[in-house]
């Protein structure tokens, strides 16, 4: 029986593209750049682009990041890999996505390179996006609600010090719906994880609140020996 060995042609391109979460004026933010080249010259989108030959994914999308953005992040997800016939109009690119959660205010934005803007946008009103991002933004939307409800990633969202109606408001703004204020606070405080610090800040009615603050070290701690974060 013979066999026949079949030499297959490939013209493929790999890309990356980060999804970069933020918490700003109580609504979740995406990062975005106005592109500078063709296709979607002046269009908005995800900032990313082609993996060079010499370097490995993680490298390609920490750098794609501080040329177009001048965000450098410590920690990124690896999301999902996009590679449909057509979603780049010059040539067939796979993209290996990425998302992560900072605080905007840590980070200077400014676009360079083959970006000729950048901006924060608000989640419910962003703008048209170039090739596929709006469905790897919603991909991403998704990981996110899912994740919030098992890890406290939340945290990563607010400012080292907060009130619990923030981070109330946050759980509320990202899961897109409303929560029992009660069982929900219950719950968090039962983990252990948080610190409720002396100092007190007004909400604008009432007495002042007691600001908080996460334990790190306690949830890695309460983590390596088996805890589970569930706020289902």
């Amino acid at each position: 029986m013979l066999k026949f060995a079949y030499m297959i042609r490939q013209n493929i391109k790999v890309a990356v593209d980060a999804v970069v979460f933020g918490y700003k004026d109580k609504t979740l933010n995406v990062l975005l750049i106005k592109r500078n080249i063709d296709p979607f010259k002046d269009s908005w989108a995800l900032p990313g682009g082609l993996v060079l030959e010499d370097e490995s994914l993680e490298d390609a999308v920490e750098r794609e990041l501080k040329e177009e953005t001048n965000v450098t992040i410590d920690y990124l997800e690896q999301l999902y890999s996009f590679g449909k016939p057509g979603r780049d109009p010059r040539n067939r690119v796979v993209s290996v996505t990425y998302f992560a959660l900072v605080k905007p205010e840590h980070h200077s934005i400014k676009a360079d390179t083959d970006a000729k803007d950048v901006a924060w946008f608000d989640l419910q009103e962003l703008p048209e996006l170039a090739f596929d991002h709006q469905h790897i933004v919603d991909v991403a939307k998704e990981r996110l609600q899912n994740k919030l409800t098992y890890e406290p990633i939340g945290f990563d969202l607010l400012a080292d010090k907060f009130l619990f109606s923030d981070l109330e408001k946050l759980y509320m703004t990202i899961l897109e719906k409303q929560i029992d204020r009660r069982n929900f606070r219950k719950k968090i405080l039962s983990f252990d994880i948080l610190e409720e610090l002396d100092e007190k800040v007004s909400e604008g009615r009432g007495r002042p609140a007691n600001l908080f603050k996460i334990n790190q070290k306690q949830y890695f701690k309460l983590k390596k020996e088996g805890f589970l974060f569930d706020i289902k």
